[in-house]
């Protein structure tokens, strides 16, 4: 008995960290030097990622970088597509060290997380750039390889949009919090939103339907206009 707990505890010691999946959304809270409780949530979503910081008792958003990422054992590399804070840092590529389990992901620069999930339940689990719009029954496709892009990536239970240039390094805008799909409808609950704190709190509610791999989002837009966008995955 005691040499098959051995071996149990061996085989789980020696699970690589390649096996174990990065994919989904992790948080951090921290305080500010002014008292407030600050969040920081990092979606990860097959090969893509935001971060983002904003303090949930108000919903002020504060900032928020992301881009594309590998993790090669325990060796995450990010090169960056937006950065609030530090745009001129756009196009770099940066490297840590990540230390990862089932429930904890601890970076080199000091970052400690938590996980919220590991990409279910959610059916929109990826990165997705907006790659068409339907306006009076008339499809307009938009091309995805520019450098102007709006990217929403979802996790199991988290959503962010971020509206970039990788060019001029320009940032639009972004908006995100947590989001279900059932029977056919896909709803936000918004925590944060960069043009309008106003809208925090609010619940969006959209017809959703998958057709040849594309994403139809059919609804009203937070400001009540009506909208059907497509959604492509990123490769």
């Amino acid at each position: 008995m005691k040499q098959m707990l051995l071996l149990i505890v061996c085989s789980i010691l020696s699970v690589p960290l390649s096996a174990q999946s990065i994919n989904g959304a992790w948080e951090s809270t921290s305080v500010s030097d002014t008292g407030e409780t600050l969040k920081q949530v990092l979606i990860f979503a097959d090969g893509y990622y935001a971060a983002t910081t904003y303090t949930p008792e108000t919903g002020a958003f504060l900032m928020t970088s992301g881009g594309s990422y590998t993790l090669d054992g325990h060796n995450l590399t990010q090169t960056l597509e937006f950065d609030t804070q530090n745009p001129e840092h756009v196009g770099t590529t940066m490297r840590q060290e990540v230390k990862l389990s089932d429930t904890k992901l601890s970076m080199s620069d000091g970052l400690q997380l938590t996980r919220i999930d590991d990409g279910a339940p959610g059916a929109l689990q990826g990165a997705w750039l907006m790659s068409g719009r339907v306006r009076d029954g008339n499809m307009q496709e938009r091309d995805t390889s520019g450098p102007r892009k709006t990217m929403k990536i979802l996790s199991g239970t988290r959503f962010q949009w971020i509206a970039y240039n990788t060019d001029t390094k320009q940032f639009m805008g972004t908006g995100g919090g947590t989001y279900t799909t059932v029977d056919g409808k896909y709803t936000e609950r918004i925590q944060f939103f960069s043009r309008d704190n106003s809208r925090v709190g609010n619940s969006l509610q959209f017809d959703y339907e998958l057709k040849d791999g594309h994403w139809h989002h059919q609804g009203l837009s937070s400001k009540g206009d009506p909208l059907h966008e497509i959604w492509s995955l990123r490769n």
